[in-house]
């Protein structure tokens, strides 16, 4: 089950716990990709630890991967593909990650059928 979640909310909370709310936002996105693609890929607690053991490489493959898989809902709705992966791996690169993690949990709530909010 896809849960919404208030992307304002998420950034403060990132903010706020000083990037711990962070981790968990990337476990739950990477989670969340999987399960709306249908895609065994990754569990979002492996893809955590293998961005730490990797001091965050492994974080730049993910976010490619994960524009892929936007692509894909995109173009379950209609839209056209806009090359996402190369767009939040420019943006993790210049340390706008987090912006990355808005931008992928935008896709998801519009892709969700869940109207909780959390």
């Amino acid at each position: 089950m896809i849960n919404r979640r208030d992307i304002a909310v998420a950034i403060i909370l990132t903010i706020v716990t000083c990037g711990i709310y962070g981790l968990y936002w990337f476990v739950c996105l990477n989670d969340d990709l999987n399960e709306l693609t249908d895609r065994n890929d990754t569990s979002g607690g492996m893809a955590l630890l293998l961005s730490i053991v990797t001091c965050g490489i492994y974080l730049y493959y993910w976010m490619y991967k994960a524009g892929e898989k936007v692509d894909t809902l995109k173009a379950n709705r209609g839209q056209v593909s806009q090359y996402s992966g190369i767009v939040y791996l420019v943006l993790t690169l210049f340390g706008f990650g987090i912006v990355s993690y808005a931008l992928i949990q935008d896709e998801l709530n519009k892709n969700s059928n869940e109207t909780k909010i959390i």
